[in-house]
């Protein structure tokens, strides 16, 4: 399979990876079991758990890697990322959002357990022997805070992958973008969730498709900039107007930037505008559906849907349509490989190699 996957890292001679990526259950199901769970990925903002003991389910990609876990924030007002799943016998612990100052506690058998996860005691239990260990407490599982981001992995892989992103945008004031639920947006796309990330990692289709995004950005002088499993681009724009305003210690003053485009290894998106983030998440449904959730934290609301950064839902339904398409056309006896554009499609050509080389490491 590493071979059939192989990617050159030569862009000029390089083919693009094997269309089996996006149709062969198999590699479907080893991105679920084996690559996805060793990934960042998005829990919530913040604020989801406002009051001490409050407890708050999810899953770890919701639909896709359908680990249980649970978002506490304990009486020191500190937050934890633990597993919903109580040492016992296996129940899941916290079925919908509740508040709980006293602890966490186990409605099949009534096992408990303190908001940051150590066991506090069980019924029943007088005579078992070598009874508690650290067995019977919850696992603990890292916990990223970005501003009010939180994300989580499954491997304790603490390896900060975002850091050329908090780097570049250190001016920002990230900690005051606030989440703004009524704006977020989730939406069903027939395709392969890899072939939705590709489309994204490029803007060599932008004068194809997107005819309102054209107009706001300088297509001439659009940047790709690649690191290790993170990917930037630049969306310059034509005039001064609905700009970021950058200070002097920005690597990019001087400049009219009209977004920031940051992809971080493998599924989400960071799009910053003027006006806040709009954060998609792309969740792996089946082989040929993803759904993709637009995410929003706003930071000056006077500038949103201006731009870069307007008719998302108009630019959403524009990228739909392609990539809903390539999933066809990609099934075709006829098609199994294509060629870069070496200077358009840098960010597509490194994601390809980071897929590939996740083969490798298997």
């Amino acid at each position: 399979m590493q071979d059939k996957f192989f990617v050159d890292p030569d862009i000029t001679i390089a083919k693009t990876i094997h269309k089996d990526i996006y149709t062969d259950m198999a590699v479907f199901d080893l991105f679920q079991r084996k690559i996805f769970p060793s990934t960042w990925q998005y829990i919530s903002s913040s604020s989801v758990v406002h009051t001490p003991g409050d407890l708050w389910p999810f899953e770890f990609v919701e639909g896709f890697v359908s680990e249980p876990l649970l978002l506490t924030k304990d009486n020191n007002d500190q937050l934890h990322c633990l597993s919903n799943v109580c040492t016992h016998r296996g129940n899941l612990l916290a079925y919908e959002k509740c508040n709980s100052s006293h602890g966490i506690t186990c409605k099949y058998h009534g096992r408990r357990f303190d908001l940051d996860g150590k066991f506090k005691s069980m019924p029943e239990f007088k005579d078992v022997k070598n009874f508690p260990t650290d067995e019977d407490n919850l696992h603990a599982l890292p916990l990223m805070t970005w501003g009010n981001l939180l994300f989580t992995n499954l491997t304790n892989d603490l390896d900060d992958y975002f850091s050329p992103m908090k780097s570049r945008l250190s001016w920002l004031p990230f900690s005051t973008f606030i989440h703004r639920p009524e704006f977020d947006k989730d939406y069903e796309v027939d395709c392969n969730w890899a072939l939705y990330c590709e489309n994204y990692l490029e803007g060599f289709h932008i004068p194809f498709v997107h005819e309102g995004l054209n107009a706001a950005i300088d297509y001439g002088t659009y940047e790709t900039i690649i690191e290790d499993r993170c990917i930037l681009q630049i969306g310059y724009s034509k005039t001064i107007e609905d700009c970021f305003v950058l200070p002097p210690d920005s690597p990019d003053y001087g400049k009219n930037i009209a977004a920031y485009y940051y992809w971080v290894y493998p599924n989400m998106m960071f799009n910053f505008y003027p006006w806040g983030l709009s954060l998609n998440i792309v969740k792996p449904i089946s082989i040929d559906k993803t759904k993709v959730s637009f995410v929003v934290y706003m930071y000056d609301e006077s500038k949103y849907d201006h731009g870069a950064g307007s008719s998302l839902d108009k630019v959403e339904m524009e990228d739909e349509e392609v990539v809903q398409n390539v999933q066809k056309g990609i099934r075709s006896r006829f098609y199994s490989h294509g060629r870069y554009a070496p200077y358009r499609e840098q960010g597509t050509h490194h994601f390809h190699r980071l897929m590939s080389k996740a083969f490798d490491r298997l």
